[in-house]
């Protein structure tokens, strides 16, 4: 690690004792950014942990919609992001306008339905929907939650939601929402790298499309993909088909496999731009300016109703699975 970045990381453990923060960080944050938070975590995980942070501050290192998460669980503290310009393409394919016309010519047209939205969303998208879910608890909340005789309107993301109706077998009506750093990985260039690294597996994030899906040999979350990737004690090639950071966590955790990221169509890196906008500098400007924070917004009231009774309480377990794909070449 360069120098500046030696005395940068030095000021913001500093910072992070005089105002008494934790940082969280998403898996898709720079390895040099997991490597200083206190928590490391998918959005389900960062979720409950950071209803049990007992300092004043929390410095989410994600983007906005998971920090506005962690202010709706937390009213009480004050949470820091780096960048509120940290976006997500699945909250920008989702305007709430357009959900609640939607919901609206639905019921005007008789039709009983529950609204399971995908935590990649705005605050007045949760306030307008009836389940919250992640790639973590998704299939718990369609399978054992929704009530049998209601539709399932899934928004945002298409992928993840038409994969949620393999699994489970319950039809839904699924919103054109995808993310940018899934949607463009390339199923060319994906069984190519099986064939030359024969006895591969392909673990992929189930907001990748079906023809990516198809090739699997594992379809999780990221938090899935390390309890996946660890039961393997021997040696084992991953192709990793999701955000190019998640190899840092898996590295960590199993470094006695490789791993070889999935390229995207029209490039070899599939960073999501938005994590991207993190960075140490940004951390340590923000903790010592106590800006960028996330204010309370009045959807934010409805929004966390949904997102304690979708989120905090216990999950049924469910077993990790294989993908529900017949596998391509």
């Amino acid at each position: 690690m360069p120098a500046v970045l030696d005395d940068i990381t030095s000021e913001i453990l500093d910072l992070k004792k005089s105002i008494g923060a934790t940082i969280l960080a998403h898996y898709y944050q720079e390895g040099e950014i997991q490597e200083i938070a206190d928590i490391t975590g998918d959005s389900l995980k960062l979720a409950r942990e950071a209803t049990k942070v007992e300092t004043p501050v929390i410095v989410f290192c994600g983007v906005l919609f998971m920090a506005e998460t962690a202010k709706m669980l937390n009213p009480s503290k004050k949470v820091l992001l780096p960048d509120l310009k940290a976006g997500c393409s699945l909250v920008d394919s989702c305007p709430p306008e357009k959900l609640h016309r939607y919901q609206e010519m639905l019921r005007a047209n008789g039709r009983k339905f529950q609204t399971v939205t995908y935590i990649n969303s705005s605050a007045s998208v949760k306030a307008l929907s009836d389940w919250i879910v992640t790639s973590g608890n998704a299939e718990d909340v369609v399978r054992n939650r929704v009530p049998a005789d209601c539709e399932i309107l899934f928004v945002p993301d298409q992928h993840l939601g038409r994969y949620l109706q393999e699994v489970t077998g319950r039809e839904m009506i699924l919103w054109d929402g995808s993310c940018m750093v899934h949607e463009i990985f390339s199923v060319h260039d994906l069984v190519k790298m099986k064939r030359t690294n024969p006895g591969a597996q392909v673990i992929a994030h189930p907001e990748c499309p079906r023809n990516i899906l198809e090739h699997a040999e594992f379809i999780g979350g990221t938090e899935a993909m390390i309890v996946y990737v660890g039961k393997h004690k021997e040696p084992t090639t991953f192709l990793v088909a999701t955000e190019p950071n998640m190899m840092w966590q898996l590295e960590s955790r199993s470094p006695q496999h490789k791993y070889l990221g999935v390229p995207g169509i029209t490039c070899a890196c599939n960073k999501c731009p938005h994590m991207a906008r993190n960075t140490l500098e940004k951390i340590r400007d923000c903790m010592r300016n106590g800006s960028p924070e996330i204010h309370w917004q009045p959807e934010f009231d409805r929004a966390k109703e949904v997102l304690t009774r979708s989120l905090l309480n216990p999950p049924v377990p469910v077993a990790v699975k294989v993908s529900a794909y017949p596998h391509g070449d």
